[in-house]
């Protein structure tokens, strides 16, 4: 139907990059075409940390579930959930003169989902106009584990949340686009939860689209190697611990978790 179109239907990860392959002003057209995004309030609840020092990409290549082509990725770029910036202006700004409110100074969950509302959209308008520059992006979500890690690696305060990382350049080789299941994606006025007859067929519809040859020993279907795969792995029990750890550092009291 059009250009934009065209580049999210044929957009695939890429994870093998053409060395030095994003130019200074292709990053900066990409940053702005970022903060371009939609935000909640016109807040920017979000911070962009690049990665450029060697030492830091490669440790995060091992922290980050130990995938190398992080080091090597011509550009990194950690989109950081970021309250700490109004908790930091408020402290300043004398809030505490502002009548008819009910006065908080320590950001809650709700502060939280929409900072990391704020940074994922950022973080996909980056990879939009990076594929419209002929630069392919993978997103690496493992940047949530390993919290205290990460937290001291990247400096970050107690009100900020690493949501998701991008690593971005020049495919060194292409490749199709990966399938994506579309059933029961949509539901009109209301949640609808699959009856048993529906799941069914969901499971031959899955199956047909990502294992046309069969499944490995001993898995049945595709809902069982999503299950062995991502779900009941040691990287998902490390992430939810260390997202509950992110979690109870956010809503610490003010100061007393500081650094943690």
């Amino acid at each position: 139907m059009n250009s934009t179109i065209d580049s999210l239907n044929t957009r695939s990860s890429t994870r093998v990059f053409v060395p030095d392959s994003v130019s200074a002003a292709e990053r900066e057209a990409i940053l702005h075409s970022t903060m371009r995004a939609p935000t909640g309030g016109n807040m920017m609840l979000y911070s962009i940390i690049e990665i450029e020092d060697p030492a830091l990409k490669a440790r995060l290549a091992i922290t980050c579930d130990d995938q190398p082509f992080i080091a090597t990725a011509p550009w990194v770029l950690v989109f950081v959930a970021d309250f700490q910036k109004w908790i930091d202006l408020f402290a300043v700004a004398g809030v505490d003169r502002v009548e008819g409110v009910e006065h908080r100074m320590t950001p809650g969950s709700g502060d939280l989902m929409l900072a990391c509302s704020d940074a994922l959209i950022a973080a996909q308008n980056a990879v939009v106009a990076a594929e419209s520059l002929g630069i392919g992006s993978c997103y690496i979500g493992d940047i949530l584990e390993n919290g205290e890690e990460h937290a001291r690696l990247l400096n970050l305060p107690q009100h900020t949340f690493p949501v998701g990382m991008l690593v971005l350049g020049r495919r060194a080789k292409e490749r199709p686009p990966t399938p994506h299941y579309t059933g029961n994606m949509v539901h009109r006025d209301g949640y609808h939860r699959l009856n048993m007859a529906e799941r069914l067929v969901a499971m031959e519809e899955l199956a047909a689209m990502h294992a046309p040859h069969g499944f490995k020993l001993g898995i049945e279907n595709h809902a069982q190697a999503v299950y062995a795969r991502k779900y009941s792995t040691d990287f998902m029990r490390e992430m939810n611990r260390s997202v509950a750890w992110w979690l109870e550092r956010w809503e610490t009291a003010e100061n007393a978790g500081e650094n943690a």
